[in-house]
């Protein structure tokens, strides 16, 4: 049931990022001779991306894969606290895909969005919103207003999740790093972007803070 509702390549889901990909890439005419670091993302990300940027920089906390395509580089560390070696570096673009909301709670978040206006003018911020009635991870109806411990035996038990539990205390893991933010708290760590919204159904789905250039 999720591979149809969300993860495969003709899935609602994948329209869905199909048609962000193309507002990114009409924000952003000049994606495909930008260097791109992705805060938290994959290298696959790009590889099926319509238009690809001239280089792309991932920084993830994921295991290193082997081979690399010549227009990717891909480093192990921490967009919150990010190595010297990346952070004294310039990029004409910060992209981040749903990330914001697994850093660790406000102060680790501040940190976050000080490495993404530390490293580019521009940037492209997206997150889901907290309100909207599906939480997306679990693809639960009002999961996350839920007491942890109830959120937790969703997260273990409820068949539709992005990476099911093998025992309680992981799906409590897994609960304790997602914590989904509001319009609000969006606009106080991103106060010169626009927010963008995405809806569905006239409903708030997620938000997307970007910046131009300049």
């Amino acid at each position: 049931m999720r591979r149809r509702l969300v993860d495969s390549p003709d899935s609602w889901g994948a329209r869905r990022r199909a048609r962000r990909a193309l507002w990114l890439s009409d924000t952003f005419p000049d994606l495909a001779q930008m260097s791109v670091i992705d805060l938290g993302g994959r290298v696959d990300t790009w590889e099926r991306a319509t238009v690809r940027p001239k280089h792309v920089h991932v920084v993830n906390l994921e295991p290193l894969p082997g081979e690399l395509p010549e227009w990717a580089e891909l480093d192990y560390g921490d967009a919150c606290a990010l190595p010297e070696h990346i952070a004294k570096r310039r990029y004409d673009l910060v992209f981040s895909n749903s990330v914001i909301e697994h850093v660790g709670g406000h102060e680790r978040r501040v940190r976050f969005a000080e490495s993404v206006h530390t490293l580019a003018d521009a940037h492209w911020v997206q997150t889901p919103y907290r309100f909207f009635p599906i939480e997306p991870h679990w693809v639960a109806p009002g999961m996350q207003f839920l007491p942890t411990s109830l959120r937790t035996s969703v997260a273990h038990r409820w068949p539709l999740s992005h990476t099911p539990a093998k025992d309680r205390a992981t799906a409590m893991q897994n609960v304790l790093w997602t914590e989904l933010i509001d319009k609000t708290q969006m606009r106080h760590y991103f106060p010169r972007s626009t927010i963008r919204p995405e809806r569905f159904l006239g409903l708030i789905k997620s938000m997307i803070a970007y910046k131009l250039p300049g």
